[in-house]
């Protein structure tokens, strides 16, 4: 009889042994053994009737299986341990594509595709299945899911938490020109990393009154009753450290209501009412923030906010009470980080929870609420500040409303005593902004409910604390800090750019990867002509792979030996599309006029979405598909070509970031708070033109002003030209040629079909010019054409390019997250053994 050899075991409950599953091995045979397992008894198919779905399903599920390993590892590590960990609370993670992130986290890439190859199987065919996870609007939403990957591959103990939307980022259609938007579905196919966790559900009140009472020791207590009731059910999924054995968790929540249906009405033959109640619960995890515009729209989006905010602290405390510990330590086993303002509702909901539900007197739970806070500020721009009606908070939310005069009054008797008389100082730090629909302002509340706020680029911090909120900096001076954004280098080159992450490689070491500081070893190669010509081979490769897949998605063969200059980010005005769209009218009727203009074939590159209601967004975009229309017809005799790609989305942006020889950063200096789109076309070789604005300063200071293309108004020549009454017709009166590219525009020769089609665009300019997009126009010009011809020695040129890479070492998300734990979070590495 043959022998069986046993399985390893852990000690049980009663002192027992338990079998534990065996490890996995990661070779190419055995982890083509689990793919096919999965064809077979995950999908349920033979492999001649095993689709491409079929067939991504099973790797995807190969690999986590793999995770899983490490993942529960690293939870039990946590729980023994009884570590301190950071909870992310954030309304958006941009994640994009799981399957490769993962497979290069494992280091299983190689193993992967042999493992496919040896069945015929393409890997990369396969990673094209995958949809983006779009569960973010743009910056924000990126920088979250960088920070949980810096997070997991650094060993720190996090969690984040957010919304599982059904339908994300809407799908974005060019349609004759306009954005047309279709709904993002993700999930249509099912979603291979996530496990939903039904045990851990959490019920979310809404609506409702609240009752005032005292406790049997005479102390008052408050309940909130009525109203309705939803759930919260959980679903988690592995966050992956590169090379190392941790795995974090990425807990998102869908929306359910607490009863399927009423029975009641479903017999009585009211069948449509009987399911009322049910979708509209489930409506708060539909989709990623709706359009505000309306109460409808706005009464949703705080839904979701507190929906979120309410199951994330439900499942904090929970973990923290399963160990018999005081609710005052709270703050030395957990740090909660709110990104931006739309998780600040937590304030009050964790008061309310250790005040109503724990019985903790309201001093105490105010000083375990702020110890355990910090907030992440992302905007100066006042717009963006999250304000609420009171009204509506009233409906919603009852209970925190009264929770928020309370601490509010507490609040502004402490700024009382300290700014006697100050009345106008009062009402500037008030919660409340007061007028005909009174509000809360939600920055405000954050900023008191927290013993850490945080700005996120060195500009950023200075300007939030010198206009954006000046009273709070001085109250407390202590209590402001910068924390540079960063991104991930294991995405934003060693994934998305394998061809030049190789060449780094074999001239450097692999450290760079967990330790972007290394690339300086790069600089004495900035002169060496076989590395050069290595670095412009790749770049050209790569300008070849993105001009195929434009050639796919619009017809349009682009001129690899053109520069390519690329804006892509979410379409804001701020942001100034419209400024590099002009500019390209300009270069064109010059070109047009004088043939000797040309000095070298350039390909401009947009990608960027709108909101669906802001229609100035939406003109701009469809002003540079008509402009496009016009240029490319043309590119023959002009060496100009404009391409709009559509649907931005994060595993497009890994298809041009390293194709891209200009990355264009030209917002207004003021208006961006850091930016990480600018880190990533560095770090792959790009160069910056741009303003002193965000964290372009900071990457100028790093690359050396010589590398760097700069232009425009500084932040405080910004600040200055609106004081002093800007009159953006006067700067079009004294610049003919901007006369004339503005008259073209608005006379429909880029809009036949609609002549007056961009006529709004032009009047906002010559009327306001919020963000001094005329007043820059010149020196963009100038600085455009300085690009030009220093890219006409292309040994200079690339030596510059290497420069940029080998010195963005300071903007890893590793070098964030780690003066995030220093300083904020007060948390160690924890090392997870297998």
């Amino acid at each position: 009889m043959a022998q069986v050899t046993p399985l390893p075991t852990s000690v049980g409950v009663a002192g027992s042994a338990i079998p534990e599953a065996p490890r996995l091995k990661n070779d190419p045979l055995h982890l083509q053994r689990s793919f096919l397992a999965h064809v077979s008894y995950t999908r349920a198919k033979g492999w001649k009737s095993a689709t491409a779905l079929d067939r991504f399903m099973a790797i995807a599920m190969a690999v986590r299986d793999r995770l899983t390993e490490r993942w529960v590892a690293t939870q039990r590590t946590y729980h023994e341990q009884d570590v301190k960990r950071v909870c992310y609370l954030s309304a958006e993670y941009l994640l994009g594509r799981a399957l490769g992130n993962n497979l290069m986290a494992l280091g299983l890439m190689d193993a992967a595709r042999k493992a496919l190859a040896e069945l015929g199987v393409s890997l990369e065919d396969l990673l094209e299945v995958e949809p983006d996870a779009g569960l973010g609007n743009g910056g924000l939403g990126r920088l979250a899911a960088c920070f949980l990957d810096s997070m997991a591959t650094l060993g720190y103990p996090g969690l984040g938490y957010g919304i599982r939307y059904e339908f994300g980022i809407f799908t974005q259609d060019i349609i004759s020109g306009h954005q047309v938007e279709r709904a993002d579905e993700w999930l249509k196919f099912g979603n291979p990393w996530e496990i939903v966790r039904p045990e851990l559900s959490v019920p979310v009140r809404l609506y409702g009154r609240v009752e005032h009472g005292t406790r049997p020791d005479g102390s008052p207590v408050a309940r909130w009753v009525d109203g309705k009731t939803v759930l919260g059910i959980p679903y988690d999924t592995p966050v992956a450290g590169y090379g190392t054995n941790t795995v974090n968790t990425l807990r998102l929540w869908q929306a359910r209501a607490s009863g399927e249906f009423d029975f009641r009405l479903f017999n009585a033959g009211d069948y449509e009412r009987s399911v009322v109640e049910k979708n509209d619960s489930e409506t708060i995890s539909k989709v990623l923030y709706p359009n505000d515009n309306f109460q409808a729209g706005k009464e949703l989006r705080l839904k979701q906010e507190y929906f979120f905010v309410a199951c994330a602290l439900a499942d904090i405390l929970r973990r923290f009470l399963k160990k018999p510990r005081d609710l005052r330590d709270l703050p030395r086993f957990v740090a909660i980080q709110l990104n931006d303002t739309h998780p600040a509702v937590a304030v009050p909901e964790l008061l309310r929870l250790l005040v109503d539900e724990q019985g903790l007197p309201p001093e105490t739970a105010w000083d375990i609420t702020v110890k355990v806070m910090g907030y992440t500020n992302h905007t100066l721009l006042a717009e963006a500040l999250e304000v609420w009606p009171v009204s509506l908070f009233e409906r919603l939310l009852p209970r925190h409303l009264e929770i928020i005069y309370e601490i509010n009054q507490r609040f502004l008797r402490t700024v009382q005593i300290k700014y006697p008389f100050d009345v106008a100082r009062q009402q500037r730090m008030s919660f409340f902004e007061e007028g005909p629909d009174k509000k809360v302002r939600m920055a405000n509340l954050a900023v008191v409910g927290s013993h850490s706020v945080n700005g996120v680029a060195a500009l950023h911090t200075e300007l939030l604390k010198r206009n954006v909120m000046p009273d709070f900096a001085e109250m407390y001076p202590g209590k402001f800090n910068n924390k540079t954004n960063g991104v991930t280098p294991r995405r934003w080159l060693l994934l998305c750019n394998p061809a030049l992450a190789e060449l780094v490689t074999s001239r450097i070491g692999p450290g760079w990867v967990t330790d972007l500081d290394q690339l300086r070893a790069l600089e004495p190669l900035a002169t060496d002509r076989d590395f050069a010509e290595q670095f412009r081979r790749v770049k050209l490769q790569n300008k070849k792979r993105l001009a195929a897949h434009v050639h796919e998605e619009t017809g349009l063969q682009l001129d690899t030996s053109a520069i390519f200059d690329v804006q892509v980010k979410r379409l804001h005005e701020y942001k100034r599309q419209l400024l590099n769209a002009l500019h390209v009218v300009w270069l064109w009727m010059r070109v047009r006029e004088s043939a000797t203009a040309v000095v070298h074939p350039q390909a401009f590159l947009f990608g960027a979405k709108a909101a669906p209601g802001y229609q100035l967004a939406k003109s701009t975009i469809r002003l540079i598909n008509g402009i496009g229309e016009v240029v490319n017809a043309d590119a023959g005799r002009t060496g100009i070509q404009v391409v709009f790609l559509p649907n931005y989305r994060v595993s497009l942006a890994e298809r041009i970031i390293p194709a891209a020889d200009v990355s264009e950063q030209i917002s207004t200096a003021g208006k961006e708070a850091s930016g990480t789109g600018n880190m990533k076309f560095a770090l792959n070789g790009a160069l910056t033109l741009g303003t002193l604005d965000g964290a372009n300063i900071e990457i100028r200071e790093a690359v050396g002003p010589e590398n760097f293309f700069l232009f425009g108004l500084t932040a405080d020549q910004v600040e200055a030209t609106v004081a002093n009454g800007y009159r953006p017709r006067e700067v079009v009166r004294q610049d003919a040629e901007l006369k004339a590219v503005l008259d073209l525009v608005a006379s429909g020769f880029f809009s036949p079909e609609d002549p007056s089609a961009f006529r709004p665009l032009v009047d906002a300019l010559l009327d306001e010019d919020r963000f001094l997009v005329l007043a820059d126009f010149r020196a963009y010009v100038e600085a455009h054409s300085r690009v030009v011809h220093a890219y006409s020695k292309i040994e200079d040129w690339t030596r510059m390019a290497i420069l940029n890479m080998a010195r963005v070492g300071r903007f890893s998300s590793d070098r964030t997250i780690r003066e995030y734990a220093r300083d904020i979070w007060g948390i160690q590495p924890v090392d997870i053994q297998l």
